[in-house]
């Protein structure tokens, strides 16, 4: 049964994408292997808690001009990205803590607790706990 693997999220520089997503946000780096023949590593990470079969986040290095200036805006200013949490208090203090700009406060709504918030590169992702 096919299945999504990984979303790619383009990036600046590695190491800097992996000090927000691994240092600040606590994912885990699941591999990181150079690809000297195209000047590239395939980096991927997950959120913590995460198990070994779930969508990972492929870290692409932008390799063009074109691809660079998508960087911050893959989705076209909507949320990209939907982080759910079983505990929205503990990762919303924490990620305040760790220094994350938040774009809209926690929120009530029918499906769950959400909050916005922006990546190093600006791209916007919903941390939420959903109900039921």
């Amino acid at each position: 049964m096919p299945r999504l693997a990984h979303v790619a999220l383009l990036v600046r520089e590695y190491d800097e994408a992996l000090a927000f997503y691994v240092g600040r946000l606590g994912f885990s780096l699941v591999e990181d292997v150079p690809q000297p023949e195209q000047a590239k590593r395939w980096m991927t990470i997950r959120p913590p808690g995460a198990g070994a079969d779930a969508t990972t986040i492929l870290l692409a290095r932008a390799a063009t001009p074109e691809q660079a200036a998508f960087i911050g805006n893959q989705s076209g200013g909507r949320v990209f990205l939907f982080l759910a949490t079983d505990d929205f208090a503990r990762d919303h203090a924490a990620f305040t803590d760790a220094g994350v700009r938040w774009v809209r406060p926690p929120a009530v709504q029918p499906y769950g607790t959400v909050a916005v918030f922006a990546d190093l590169y600006g791209n916007l992702w919903d941390l939420v706990q959903f109900s039921g």
